[in-house]
């Protein structure tokens, strides 16, 4: 069981980010991952669709104009506590994507995070703490466009 000053992470947010997504990144953004959808690159064909102009690509959230602080204590506040508890390696354990709304060249994007869910598990190779992260984008209407679900697992060791 994990001790209470790991658990008491639960609920917390952590520091906004804000990210500008510009249809030139859009574009490049597009061609690295090799989709040639033209409603990421071509104005006119995106001004026919339903969406009326350029969107982004599931996934792409633009470039930061304004980072949250990426301090361990700011970007996993409870990493200190959960070394303390054994737990002080670091896995990246996937991420979910929701898509609510298509996200537009022009829009400014704040990303909001919280900590859901703080466990413990016991695997093959030993105990593992896992920490849930939610993280929603929001547009400069506030709108949510998107969410994130992301899993860190903390092995025992």
């Amino acid at each position: 069981m994990l001790p209470e000053e790991v658990t008491k992470f639960i609920g917390t947010s952590g520091p906004t980010a804000t990210y500008e997504v510009e249809k030139g990144a859009i574009a490049r953004y597009a061609e690295s991952v090799g989709d040639p959808n033209p409603l990421y690159w071509d104005e006119e064909y995106a001004k026919k669709s339903k969406y009326g102009s350029i969107i982004a690509p599931p996934g792409f959230f633009g470039w930061p104009v304004r980072r949250a602080r990426r301090d361990d204590d700011a970007a996993i506040p409870q990493g200190p506590n959960l070394a303390k508890a054994g737990y002080g390696r670091i896995l990246d354990g996937g991420m979910e994507y929701e898509f609510l709304s298509p996200i537009r060249a022009g829009d400014i994007l704040t990303a909001s995070s919280v900590i859901t869910d703080i466990y413990e598990r016991e695997g093959r190779s030993g105990k593992m703490a896992f920490t849930i992260r939610e993280t929603t984008y929001t547009n400069q209407k506030g709108e949510a466009v998107a969410k994130t679900r992301g899993t860190s697992i903390h092995p025992e060791g």
